[in-house]
């Protein structure tokens, strides 16, 4: 972006450029690190609401620090009847 254009989104948002910068720096250290965090745990639905969702870096920071720590119980697979092979065991 030249510097036109900063201005105009300095004009348009009341923000100084440096200061959106900064944020931009912020937000995108948080998110790749609470992306690859999220990937490497096979979580697919965080990791497709932290790419969507943007919060400055709010979110993937409690994702990092709370959410990704809690282990969820793991739940028993329903058991599956065997049929029995014709001809054995018949009476």
């Amino acid at each position: 972006m030249n510097t036109t254009g900063l201005l105009q989104v300095e004009q348009l948002l009341g923000i100084p450029s440096w200061l959106l910068s900064i944020i931009l720096i912020w937000t995108l250290i948080w998110k790749g690190i609470a992306l690859w965090k999220s990937a490497r745990k096979n979580s697919p639905v965080w990791f497709v609401a932290l790419l969507v969702i943007n919060t400055i870096g709010i979110l993937e920071i409690l994702y990092i620090f709370l959410f990704s720590k809690i282990k969820l119980p793991d739940v028993p697979q329903p058991k599956t009847k065997t049929k029995r092979k014709a001809g054995k065991n018949r009476r």
